[in-house]
């Protein structure tokens, strides 16, 4: 992001040395730029970059006691410490905290393919005065990663967090980083990986997805599915320790091991996802089971028998569409997450408001739960007005259930009832209605068919004292207020590797606008021509073929 750093928050961060350098300030790390009009800095990714420090200092903890080294220091180098590789490192500003945040480094690795970022890395490097850990690389990611796949010379953790899509950068990732390693992977394409484009989808990611209110947490999950793919080819296999959705773009943590047989569990992790094209009922199919082995020592693997649903909807009567793979599994490591939430209590983080709400909500999230229904859709589509929040959990609650919020959106709702009980609350509310319980609803519309019936659930709207989140009634900082105008994801880079556009759309780019431009042209230069010889010019009754006209006397 390139603009005057007038236009930008945190004005505070910025000033100007004494050389004449631009300088902006973030967590203990200080970035130069030539001038306030070269200004690469996107502080949204703030809340991504102290998210990613503190994941790196909370996993790296066992790590570092397993290999002995029990105090560990921040800017001093230690030889079982831990390797970091930031791939695509642009203004090295990551790198430079990873350096002076994270105790126990061995030394960081700071690539990026353009020229320009790398002589950028360098400098901030001196400045900061970390040459002692970081070594700023000047070539392609991939290649950087596959040089590091050897067992020996494994990273523990490689940061990827490009413009677009990481695919192109998966298989290297997957194979380079060290067992028991991190991998932390950003995903901004999120039209693609929310049903905007399924066919691209497919062709980055291996996942058809679906449009949906639940997009956003179908995203992480295609993006784990794609990861377990790429691990699977090599005889490893992922565990998700935080997934979120955080304002326009995905970004997964996920630690990477070998082993044969757990690989064999990857098609009991992942499953199509069939949504009603009507109501948008959900329902999910595994790829496969496992199940204990009658011998009480090895694990049974199997196949599944479906589909899960019918040719139309139980409720609604509609079709469905069928996307996926996707990722069935949860999507955090609990146990890790409330670690990372108590080891952030005391941190300096400029985001750390937000850092606890979001965990907060994750470990309130129903784990065993994939997606969630969004309430304000499902009253729209029987034309309700919606309730408080609260009558609906108290209502889930009272019956047995369990519910929780998502931190993906924040009208979202898992829980453990099945569709039905949640239309049965909207009948019993649409029994209230002066017009009765179908209302204004089209006897075509599926909102119809599924009032028409009557509710067989037994449903209690008593207030339930656990109906208010812990994360809501506290009034926790879970998603991003707009800091400053368009502050979304910014233009790709020009020295990516990732073309925006294939080799033929760039060479064709144009040729249309000149084609039109040039016959333009010429029917200016015909009618030119005509105006300035009147001998060239034609009656109606002249000869339409082009023949010249006939003499008079022949």
């Amino acid at each position: 992001m390139s603009v005057p750093v007038d236009k930008l928050c945190h004005q505070d961060r910025f000033y100007t040395d004494a050389n004449g350098w631009s300088v902006v300030k973030e967590g203990k790390a200080e970035i130069l730029f030539p001038s306030e009009k070269d200004v690469f800095y996107n502080p949204v990714q703030e809340f991504n970059r102290d998210l990613t420090i503190a994941v790196i200092k909370e996993h790296s903890k066992d790590i570092l006691a397993k290999r002995g080294v029990l105090e560990p220091q921040i800017g001093v180098p230690s030889e079982d410490g831990i390797s970091i590789l930031e791939a695509l490192a642009a203004s090295g500003l990551r790198s430079v905290r990873f350096a002076r945040e994270i105790p126990g480094l061995k030394n960081v690795i700071t690539n990026d393919w353009s020229k320009a970022a790398v002589e950028s890395i360098h400098r901030n490097v001196e400045h900061n005065k970390v040459a002692n850990i970081i070594t700023p690389s000047n070539d392609d990611a991939s290649m950087v990663m596959y040089r590091h796949k050897g067992h020996k010379t494994r990273l523990d953790v490689i940061d990827l967090d490009p413009y677009g899509s990481p695919s192109p950068f998966l298989d290297a990732a997957l194979q380079s980083v060290a067992d028991g390693g991190l991998l932390c992977v950003t995903a901004t394409d999120m039209a693609v990986l929310c049903g905007n484009s399924p066919e691209t989808c497919y062709t980055k990611y291996g996942a058809v997805s679906l449009k949906s209110k639940s997009c956003h947490e179908a995203a992480l999950r295609i993006v784990l599915q794609c990861l377990e793919s790429h691990a699977n080819r090599y005889g490893r296999y992922i565990q998700p320790l935080l997934s979120l959705s955080i304002d326009f773009y995905a970004r997964v943590f996920v630690r990477v091991n070998s082993g044969q047989a757990q690989c064999k569990e990857s098609t009991s992790k992942l499953g199509y996802v069939f949504q009603c094209t009507g109501c948008e009922a959900l329902a999910f199919q595994r790829l496969g089971q496992v199940a204990p082995h009658d011998n009480g020592k090895n694990k049974k693997y199997s196949l599944v028998t479906g589909p899960p649903v019918g040719r139309s909807c139980e409720h609604c009567a509609s079709s469905f569409h069928m996307g996926g793979p996707i990722w069935l599994d949860p999507l955090h490591d609990v146990q890790f997450v409330a670690q990372l939430l108590q080891s952030i209590q005391d941190s300096e983080f400029a985001t750390e408001d937000r850092m606890k709400g979001m965990l907060t909500m994750v470990l309130e999230e129903l784990q065993d739960v994939p997606l969630y229904y969004e309430l304000p859709r499902l009253s729209n589509i029987v034309k309700l007005s919606l309730e408080k929040l609260t009558v609906y959990t108290s209502a889930i609650l009272n019956a047995g259930y369990k519910f929780s919020l998502s931190h993906a959106n924040k009208s979202g709702i898992k829980t453990t009832a099945p569709l039905s009980f949640l239309w049965d609350i909207m009948r019993l509310q649409g029994q209230k209605n002066p017009k009765g319980q179908l209302g204004n609803l089209s006897e075509a519309s599926p909102g119809y068919k599924i009032m028409s019936k009557a509710p067989t659930s037994e449903i209690s709207f008593e207030a339930h004292p656990d109906a208010n989140p812990k994360s809501r009634e506290e009034s926790l900082k879970r998603f991003q207020i707009n800091p400053e105008a368009n502050w979304g994801p910014k233009a790709r880079s020009k020295t990516s590797l990732i073309p925006e556009k294939s080799e033929k759309q760039v060479s064709n780019q144009g040729t249309r606008r000149q084609y039109l431009r040039q016959m333009r042209n010429e029917r200016k230069h015909r009618e030119f021509t005509a105006n300035k010889d009147p001998s060239s010019k034609k009656l109606k009754c002249d000869n339409l073929a082009g023949e010249p006209p006939q003499d008079s006397d022949s």
